[in-house]
């Protein structure tokens, strides 16, 4: 099963521990000496804590190791974890964790070889093994060291753009017949026959000129309409979209789970940092 750093399995873990920090609680033995701080938690898929990573310094030893977490007991109070029995022997024989280690099935087993009892009677399988089979290193018989989480919903509000229609924008012909009054001229010949002033006078022979086949032409003209079609631009339409800010509500109901506490006999309780002496 994977192994993960607290931070890395949830980010929020402070919330879930209701505000303790174990990261950054300091090391003690039973008897009462500090002997190192934690520096990290490493977890399984399912949130259980497996082992501490201690900066420890004991005997004259100083190194960073991996401390199976049924070996030590976290007092949120006090603000401590307690170790007891760690020797200078196992400090030697545990691998220094760096911050690159590779935690894998083998490195784990390297780890539980220095703690585990001679007389476990255990024989390691990497393909069957699981945390049960060593009670003593991964059992969690103190409540301090009980975890387990508090669950919520929210409500996540997400968008998505959805088609609710469609503007088509073209053009067609229309036709009307239109009448156009057009004033054209024409021109046209009036012969007139009049009685000159001097009918009956008697004309001078020498002025008398008598001409056969004399013809007088006059040109005569006529306007005609001249009508043809052309096409002008009329108007411009112009197409573009307006995007409208608009919001919208929702509301649901959400669940939460809250902490119950059954405790009997007489406790020392400490809430929001405040410790008090309440009898239950």
């Amino acid at each position: 099963m994977p192994i993960h750093k607290l931070e890395h399995f949830d980010q929020n873990y402070r919330e879930t521990f209701g505000g303790d920090d174990v990261k950054a609680l300091d090391v003690y033995t039973e008897g009462g000496d500090r002997v190192g701080s934690v520096a990290d938690v490493l977890v399984d898929d399912d949130g259980h804590f497996r082992y501490l990573i201690i900066d420890i310094s004991l005997d004259f030893v100083s190194k960073k190791i991996l401390l199976p977490i049924g070996l030590s007991r976290i007092n949120y109070p006090e603000r401590r974890v307690y170790v007891d029995g760690l020797s200078r022997q196992q400090l030697e024989n545990l691998p220094d964790h760096t911050e690159d280690a590779i935690v894998d099935r083998d490195y784990e087993e390297n780890v539980r070889s220095v703690f585990r009892s001679p007389t476990s009677g255990l024989t390691y399988d990497r393909d069957t093994y699981n945390y049960e089979k060593d009670p003593d290193l991964y059992g969690l018989n103190e409540q301090s060291h009980q975890t387990f989480r508090l669950y919520e919903e929210r409500l996540i509000a997400n968008k998505h753009r959805i088609k609710t229609g469609e503007v088509t924008v073209g053009k067609h012909i229309e036709t009307e017949t239109v009448h156009v009054t057009v004033p054209i001229q024409k021109e046209r010949v009036l012969i007139e026959r009049v009685v000159p002033t001097e009918a009956g006078k008697v004309v001078d022979p020498n002025e008398l000129k008598f001409q056969e086949g004399e013809v007088v032409r006059i040109e005569v003209y006529e306007e005609t309409p001249e009508i043809h079609k052309e096409a002008f631009v009329r108007e411009e339409v112009r197409i573009k979209k307006v995007v409208e800010q608009d919001t919208v509500e929702a509301q649901d109901t959400i669940r939460r789970e809250e902490l119950d506490v059954d405790t009997t006999g007489n406790l020392h309780l400490q809430e929001d940092g405040i410790t008090t002496d309440e009898a239950i």
